[in-house]
């Protein structure tokens, strides 16, 4: 199996398709020239995990936005699963009750969502590795499927395609940090930013602990910076 050394020369779809047809198991590795590492975790060609370097939509804000629970239990359980390192999604599903199939469905959509912010890179080189192991969580038992992550993926002979110009990709991960989409307008992203400053500014829990707190001060700083880079 030969992988390009450059994304530039490719597509991640180019390269999803590769991993899928050799049925490979590893980790494709994006690395940006200003350092950032991005992982794609494969099992016998198949999508289990996608890691990204930087911003990306949390299982919380993606729950959020289908109105699957409300924030009170968000929260909670957010700080609970922080509290014993354990995942949000098992905390959800053992001690809030959450539908597996709901919170199951919410993860796929998370990893699509990071596919879909590693599919406007423009450039960064390529490796595959078998010795990278995959994060806690990943999706072994019901990983993507082909037709989940190949689907209208860009590919190589379509480049010169008249396609309108992506979102930069600073812009394109403050609005995942914010539960937004892309063409989301100023007042939308005013009102993403209060209800989340809202639910993880620190003063909002005064019955958490040391650790939650540096927790929530990081998200508060990371949601804050996330809207000063679109409203700028």
């Amino acid at each position: 199996m030969l992988l390009p050394g450059r994304l530039r020369t490719t597509t991640l779809g180019d390269l999803l398709g590769v991993l899928h047809r050799a049925e490979a198991t590893g980790t494709l590795e994006l690395v940006e020239d200003r350092g950032r590492t991005h992982r794609v975790h494969v099992a016998a060609g198949l999508v289990v995990s996608v890691e990204i370097d930087g911003a990306a939509a949390s299982l919380a804000e993606i729950l959020r936005q289908d109105r699957a629970a409300d924030d009170d239990v968000l929260r909670r359980s957010l700080l609970r699963a922080m509290a014993s390192r354990r995942l949000h999604g098992d905390v959800l599903v053992d001690e809030f009750r959450l539908s597996p199939s709901v919170v199951g469905n919410a993860l796929r959509r998370q990893l699509l969502g990071r596919l879909a912010m590693l599919d406007q890179l423009s450039d960064a080189r390529v490796a595959f590795r078998v010795a990278v192991r995959p994060p806690r969580g990943a999706l072994h038992e019901r990983p993507l499927e082909a037709r989940e992550f190949l689907h209208g993926r860009r590919r190589a002979r379509a480049r010169e395609a008249t396609a309108p110009p992506p979102l930069p990709p600073v812009s394109h991960r403050a609005l995942h940090v914010l539960g937004l989409s892309p063409g989301a307008d100023t007042g939308e992203i005013k009102r993403a930013y209060r209800r989340l400053a809202r639910t993880v500014h620190p003063d909002m829990h005064p019955g958490a602990t040391a650790e939650e707190r540096r927790a929530l001060e990081a998200r508060f700083v990371e949601i804050t910076e996330a809207y000063r880079a679109l409203v700028a």
